[in-house]
Formats: structure tokens, C-alpha cells, sequence
């Protein structure tokens, strides 16, 4: 099955900095961050159930997990205050039509 993914490589230089995982943060790498983000844009894209999250993305427990994690834990608060900052991340929109 192919996906389409909405990240770009300088979108996502941006973003990387301010998420979990980098060396030296406590806890797991975030080896795998910038497909677990895609796989929140595809559900936020298709409004999809998590259930039907494409295989590529990984198990869907898992991913609801550590959306579950990240959200309790502000990291998408800290995300979208960091890149409201940025011209080019002004005005983001997702469309699932």
C-alpha cells in the first residue's frame, strides 16, 4: 500500500529539534519520530479511526500510545508554539477532503 506523506525534508529540520528523543534527552530515541508524526497527519488527513492506520506507520496501539504520551505531556502544545513562530508554519491547515 502506498502512503502519501505531507513532511518535507526542510519541514521537518524545523520540527525535529523540539521533539522527544534526540541524543542526549532522557529515555528512547526518537529514531522514528518523523514517521510517527506522519502517521498523526494521515489521521488527522483522513479522519480515519485508529484501527485503520496504514502497516507502514507501525502497530496502531502503539502509535495511539504515544500520541496519548506526547499529548499529556505537551509536547504538541510545545510543537505548535515553537513553529507558530516560524513565517513559513504561520498558517497550517489540514484538509480531508
Amino acid at each position: 500500500m502506498s502512503v502519501r506523506l505531507v513532511l518535507g525534508d526542510s519541514q521537518w529540520v524545523r520540527m525535529a529539534p523540539h521533539l522527544p528523543g534526540k541524543v542526549g534527552d532522557p529515555g528512547r530515541s526518537g529514531a522514528d519520530n518523523r514517521l510517527f508524526v506522519e502517521a498523526v497527519l494521515w489521521l488527522a488527513r483522513t479522519g480515519s479511526p485508529w484501527r485503520d492506520l496504514p502497516e507502514i506507520f507501525g502497530n496502531w496501539n502503539s502509535v495511539f500510545v504515544r500520541f496519548s504520551r506526547w499529548s499529556r505531556d505537551g509536547v504538541w502544545d510545545r510543537l505548535f508554539v515553537a513553529m507558530a513562530d516560524d513565517p513559513d508554519f504561520e498558517y497550517i491547515m489540514i484538509d480531508s477532503t
